[in-house]
């Protein structure tokens, strides 16, 4: 991983004392952005909120790239060790999955040495919602199917490595419960097996199903953080419910190590910015998106301190689940 001190600070107050509305990017007129899953999930979304303004301070145009399969690990793959890197290619990197993949598979050969950490931009709380004519009103309601019919509640989740996989192996092991894990490439399509009733509930991201529960055609029964949200005041946290499960999903972007000091300095500068945009802020929180921007060093510090804590989460439950 590609971590070394930055003059972003410096360069972001150049760029405002000269009053420049929109920066020339050094490296690219466009930036091609590797995402690895399926338009309209957790990924998409956060392109759409980011890349608006990111255009604008920039003076680039995104072109995003959809590469679903192998939860993300095809992208990222392409990103380290078939990308060029010159600042032109970055991708929308997920976590813990980013490390999860490689944890879990040795077939999968990148690792987070290969990147260079630019932000991560927000961390989106886990949640368990289930379809509006689910028979499960409660959280307790949920929990109680499962306990009657062991291995027969289908949950819905993003795909094998990632948080919301791992969090139901949380809970599992939390209640002695379990569930039939099924995975989709991406958050997008494990919310729309839940819409369609196909599953039983989708373990997802606040983010991403906002909007469904706002209309009433998804129900949320229970969120992993250790406080309940201001959005949803209602709906209580599994802590509340004697089950000590705090999870979700951190999203941001990187680039390919080794990219120019230049690029990566403004691209870091652009996403600092960010944290004092007040239209910025208003929309994330307009979508349910919990801002945690960490830039440069600090994002890869993130990785790694995230990296140690599932490689011992996994550890801990590889032979269960692999029997």
């Amino acid at each position: 991983m590609q971590i070394r001190g930055t003059h972003a600070i410096t360069l972001l107050s150049a760029l405002m004392l000269s009053g420049a509305a929109q920066a020339e990017y050094s490296a690219a007129d466009e930036i091609k952005v590797l995402q690895g899953f399926k338009a309209g999930g957790g990924s998409d979304t956060l392109a759409q909120l980011t890349q608006p303004f990111l255009r604008e301070s920039l003076g680039v145009e995104f072109i995003n790239e959809y590469i679903p399969g192998a939860t993300g690990a095809i992208a990222w793959t392409r990103l380290t060790q078939q990308s060029a890197n010159d600042g032109s290619v970055i991708s929308i990197t997920n976590t813990p999955m980013l490390m999860t993949n490689y944890i879990m598979n040795d077939a999968i050969n990148y690792s987070i040495d290969e990147l260079t950490p630019i932000a991560n931009v927000v961390t989106d709380p886990g949640v368990i919602v289930v379809p509006e004519d689910s028979p499960y009103q409660t959280v307790e309601d949920f929990l109680a199917a499962a306990e009657e019919r062991p291995g027969q509640i289908t949950v819905a989740n993003s795909g094998v490595g990632g948080d919301d996989f791992f969090s139901t192996i949380m809970i599992e092991k939390a209640t002695g419960l379990s569930f039939q894990k099924v995975p989709f490439q991406g958050d997008g399509p494990s919310a729309t097996a839940a819409l369609g009733s196909k599953v039983d509930a989708s373990f997802n991201n606040l983010g991403n199903v906002y909007g469904h529960i706002k209309s009433g055609s998804l129900r949320p029964l229970a969120v992993f953080t250790k406080e309940r949200l201001d959005i949803l005041p209602d709906v209580p946290t599994m802590i509340e419910k004697d089950i000590d499960v705090v999870a979700g999903s951190s999203r941001g972007y990187s680039a390919p190590a080794g990219i120019p000091d230049e690029a990566r300095d403004e691209l870091i500068a652009a996403f600092e910015a960010l944290k004092d945009n007040e239209e910025f802020q208003q929309t994330a929180q307009e979508r349910a998106m919990n801002l945690d921007i960490q830039t440069g060093d600090d994002y890869g510090q993130m990785m790694q301190d995230m990296e140690g804590q599932f490689e011992e989460i996994w550890a801990d439950v590889k032979d269960e689940v692999n029997q």
